[in-house]
Formats: structure tokens, sequence, C-alpha cells
């Protein structure tokens, strides 16, 4: 296992706001060479030990500045033990008074981290607590996947992205619509995903979603940031959500994504994204996993010239014009219809509206009525 990057989910638990602390060690984390997955602000405790159960991690650590150590990291350990995750440990950091410290030792809480803290004592404790780890054991993951739990489907992507054999074993075979969604950095893949998702599960439907981020070319880590815009407070079992970094892949894929995605169709989801790295022109690889590309494009993001370039303009099967509530969507959808005629689908999509999803939304849905 020396040569797998440590996986750490990073949580803001609870209702305080702050959160540039956190943020700067993820940085650094990655600046460390590990896979740093950070969920976001005012996580709760299910919410937090269901994603470190998803994404198969190393390592947990927690952010508290708000005097509930008391309260919550007990209700952590406890959800620890409820997930058959007792062998991920968990950090803790935060204003905790120093007689506390071997109160949260006694509960289960592996080491404890006030402010002020050397950033270089944190990274040798998280590799102490990660040196020896195990990988998960194929036959036991595969029985619990046959079993239709989680917790097996998380622990076989693990084996797949570790290139672990599992014994000739292969999924069976499912019926999802498979979906890429690419596009340019920051042009709002995740935010629409997520939105997205919560549409098609309040139509019932369970979802599963790839969000691959960059692996830095400097230190091999991985700042893996998609999963904070599909989180809520309460788990959904319909919703799973895997990050993974792009390693050595070029084309905005990561390894191994193709047979992560058998493993999902195989599990019974209705819809699977693959969600790629933010894409230049030339980051094609996605048409050669799925048939359903859809590319997202920002208001004033091009011209006429600029959509009939190769290359990522040409492989998507539907256009959406994504944050259609700024100044310029107008035009640049009729930039594209002028580009593309009818011949394939533009949507226009505000997140933060709510606008366009149901219209999406029914499209999959149909797809799945005609499958």
């Amino acid at each position: 296992m020396s040569n797998q990057p440590i996986r750490i989910l990073l949580a803001k638990v609870g209702l305080d706001g702050h959160d540039r602390g956190v943020k700067v060690l993820a940085r650094t984390f990655r600046e460390a060479g590990f896979e740093v997955i950070y969920t976001g602000l005012w996580q709760t405790c299910e919410s937090t030990m269901y994603a470190a159960m998803q994404e198969d991690v190393d390592i947990v650590g927690v952010s508290l500045l708000s005097a509930a150590h008391m309260t919550v990291m007990p209700e952590m350990v406890r959800l620890r033990k409820e997930l058959h995750i007792e062998h991920i440990p968990i950090l803790l950091g935060g204003i905790v008074p120093i007689e506390d410290h071997p109160k949260m030792h006694d509960i289960g809480v592996a080491a404890v981290f006030n402010p002020g803290s050397h950033t270089e004592d944190i990274i040798n404790k998280i590799k102490e607590l990660t040196a020896n780890r195990s990988r998960p054991e194929p036959k036991q993951a595969i029985a619990d996947f046959d079993a239709n739990k989680d917790i097996g489907l998380a622990q076989l992507i693990t084996c797949l992205q570790q290139g672990q054999s599992i014994d000739g074993w292969s999924p069976p075979k499912g019926n999802a619509t498979i979906v890429g969604v690419t596009g340019s950095p920051g042009v709002g893949k995740s935010s629409f995903i997520g939105k997205l998702g919560m549409e098609l599960r309040s139509r019932g439907m369970r979802v599963a979603v790839v969000a691959v981020d960059p692996t830095s070319p400097v230190s091999g880590g991985a700042l893996l940031g998609d999963r904070l815009r599909m989180m809520s407070g309460k788990p959904d079992e319909g919703l799973f959500v895997r990050s993974l970094a792009s390693g050595s892949v070029h084309g905005g894929l990561g390894p191994n994504v193709a047979d992560i995605v058998k493993l999902l169709d195989g599990y019974g989801f209705d819809v699977i994204f693959v969600e790629t790295v933010g894409a230049g022109q030339g980051d094609v690889a996605i048409r050669e996993l799925v048939d359903n590309i859809f590319l997202l494009v920002m208001p004033e993001s091009g011209d006429a010239i600029q959509f009939s370039k190769a290359g990522i303009m040409e492989i998507a099967s539907h256009y959406i014009v994504n944050k259609a509530d700024l100044d310029g969507a107008d035009r640049t959808e009729a930039q594209l219809l002028g580009v593309l005629g009818d011949t394939k689908p533009i949507w226009r999509v505000s997140t933060i509206n709510g606008e366009g999803l149901p219209a999406v939304a029914e499209w999959l849905q149909s797809q799945r009525n005609s499958g």
C-alpha cells in the first residue's frame, strides 16, 4: 500500500461557519501527496461518516470550533461502528480543553489537535495511523456487494483503483443510463449534477456519480472537492458518490473508470454520471466510455467560431447553457443554435433558480422508460 496515496476526508461538523483553517489543511495535505476529500461546511455526523464509507477513505478528519466535542465525537464513533468502518481512524481538530483529550481517546478518537498544532506533526500522525493500512478483502467485498451493501461496492471500487485481483469475478450487467458531464473548470459541473441528482431522486431514481479531479503533477496529491456540491445533511441511500483522482491518465478521466462504471451499473443504479476534470478542447476521452455526453458552457464563454471548433465541442450529445441566470445566456444559446441548428438538444439551466433541471430529468426518465 506504500505506493497508494493516503485518502483523507475532511469535514466541518456543526453550525460553525468558518472554514479557513480546514481549507489550509486541505491544501497542505494535497501538497504532502494525500488525496483530500473536503465535504464543506455544516455537515452532520451522519453525512460525514456515510461519505467516509462511500469514499472508502483511510482516515477521517473532523474540525470543530463550537465546543461540541463531547456530543459530536461519541456519535461519530457510534456511526463508524454502525457502518462497519471501525478500521478508519478519526482525528479531531479544534478547541478542545486539554483535560478532555483523554476522554476523546477513551471513546475512540485516534488523536486530537488544538489550534496552533504544527502541520508537520499532523501529517506525521496521519502517516503513522495509516502505515499499516490493509486492503479490503475481495471475497468479503463481493459478498457485501451481492447483498446490496454499499460498503461492498465502495471497497470493490478501491480494489479496482489499487489494481487488486478480484479472482475473475465480474459484476452483473445492469441497465443504467450512463452520462458523461464535461466542460471547462468553473462551469458548474458538480453543482449541476448535485441539483439534477436531487431532481432524479425525487422521481424515485437511484443515482451514482463518479467525480474525477486532477492529480497534482508536483506532489502526486489531489484535492477532491466535487462531493461538497452534492452533499446534504442527511444521507441518501439512493445517491452514491465516489471521488477519484486523475492520476497519470489524460483526457479528463482517471484510472479504471470504465470498470468502476461497470460496478455501479451492476449494482442497479438507474443513472450514472461520470464527471470529468475541468476539461480543455482536447479532453475527449469521455466519448470512449459513454454515448450520452452533456457539455456545459457558460454565458459569454465563446462565439460561433469557438463553438464550431473540433474537440470537446463536437463530441457532446447534449449542450447545456449552465448558469443561465447570468447575463449573456440568451446570446450564448443563440450562438449555439446558429452552429448546431436542431441537430442536438440545447438546454438552459440555472442551479440557483432551479431553471431547466426538470427538462433534463424528463429526458433521462424517458431514456429509462424506453429502455
